[in-house]
């Protein structure tokens, strides 16, 4: 039985903007300690230090067939418990770690896990959108910014307080324990839309679920023009927030060079992160979706040149931190809505099936998340960090030239 004939469908929302808020928190709680981890096992070459991180999108790459598949066959209510739990579990052990190459394998389980949550959570999302009958998945990840907004502030206070990463995560885990067993009963079931009804066995929503063989060969098909375009920015998205989970840390403690206090450059992209996301839906009544994506274009290309060419100019600390805070907020308010639109764009537009269309997207857009750890420390090896923020500046201003003049983004008034 779906849930939405059980439940209102204001609690199922809530329920599922409370495992958003889960994985965000698990997210954040992890790169607020990375300098801690950092300084631990002695990574003082940033294109090593990169190797390692570039572990977590490993793992997020290798998953993007097993999730496609997993989701299909099991459903997505089961697999979003299954993904969280092993989320928070693999984030335990990460603070476990005791020797690098141990960090390193904990971190690839960290990034399977990460990515089983992104694609069984906004198969859920897009679930509830469609028992909306309107677009709110950009709610749904504001919830996911406003977790990890709360992961960034719970770990600058843990730092503050001298806490082991180990204990600060077995908080982590037993509140992400705790959301889970007050939501699981609210997760959604996969219905079917009429354009899916043409589709080869569909039958009903549960036999679309375990149709494996339809599952494989609708997933290494040919796929839509518009799941290439969504992906190449979804591509360019992800280097953006690879740079400021992974980076922003390391770059208020190298480049602005403050105290662990002053360290907050990753709270301050979170918090606008997530105000935008919940601004989101605003915005798209404004302008439209395409003007939104457009505009979110600019504002990382912006950010990232205020922090790399002015956020050291000044010999006030106060001032640098002032400068820096500012051009990563502007980043944060850019990458806010891009994904969740490229999802919203996928459940208006894609006649792929939801599951398969998220895989598709997922397996273009974590390209940029596999290469941008590499190619972030080894620029910042052979130059700098700032060099390297200014790099990722630039492909702010791809994705508006992508948006601009692809047909895909072009969207009918009654999706917007």
């Amino acid at each position: 039985m779906n849930n939405q004939f059980t439940y209102p469908k204001e609690k199922i929302r809530f329920a599922i903007l409370t495992f958003f808020f889960a994985q965000g928190l698990c997210m954040a709680s992890w790169a607020s300690r990375i300098p801690d981890f950092k300084d631990v096992f002695a990574a003082n070459y940033a294109f090593y230090w990169g190797l390692i991180l570039f572990m977590i999108p490993v793992g997020k790459f290798v998953a993007i067939p097993l999730a496609g598949y997993l989701v299909s066959r099991l459903g997505s209510r089961t697999m979003v418990q299954v993904s969280i739990l092993g989320y928070a579990i693999s984030l335990l052990c990460v603070g476990l770690a005791h020797e690098v190459y141990l960090l390193g394998f904990l971190l690839f389980g960290f990034g399977v896990f990460w990515n089983l949550c992104d694609i069984s959570f906004n198969t859920q999302g897009i679930e509830v959108e469609r028992l909306y009958g309107k677009t709110i998945m950009a709610t749904f990840h504001g919830g996911w910014s406003l977790g990890a907004c709360t992961g960034a502030l719970i770990g600058f206070v843990m730092i503050w307080l001298g806490v082991a990463p180990v204990w600060h995560y077995m908080l982590i885990s037993a509140i992400i324990l705790l959301i889970v067993l007050a939501g699981r009963k609210y997760l959604q079931e996969a219905t079917l839309r009429e354009d899916e009804e043409s589709l080869p066995n569909s039958g009903t929503a549960s036999q679309v679920e375990v149709e494996t063989p339809n599952v494989f060969r609708l997933l290494f098909r040919k796929p839509e023009i518009l799941l290439l375009q969504l992906g190449l920015v979804g591509l360019f998205a992800l280097i953006v927030e690879s740079a400021m989970f992974d980076w922003s840390a390391v770059y208020f403690e190298s480049v602005v060079n403050v105290p662990k206090s002053l360290q907050i450059g990753f709270l301050v992209f979170m918090v606008m992160m997530a105000a935008g996301r919940f601004l989101t839906n605003y915005a798209y009544q404004l302008w439209g979706k395409k003007k939104v994506l457009q505009l979110a274009g600019s504002l990382i290309c912006i950010g990232f040149f205020i922090s790399a060419l002015l956020g050291n100019t000044f010999d006030s600390m106060v001032m640098k931190v002032i400068i820096n805070s500012l051009g990563f907020m502007l980043v944060g308010l850019g990458i806010s809505c891009i994904v969740p639109t490229l999802y919203s764009f996928v459940g208006a537009k894609s006649k792929t099936p939801v599951s398969i269309a998220l895989t598709i997207l997922s397996s273009i857009s974590f390209i940029g998340s596999l290469i941008a750890p590499l190619l972030i420390g080894a620029i910042t090896q052979a130059f700098d960090i700032r060099i390297a923020y200014m790099i990722i500046g630039v492909l702010g201003g791809c994705i508006v030239l992508i948006v601009s003049f692809s047909k895909g983004f072009d969207i009918r008034k009654e999706y917007i």
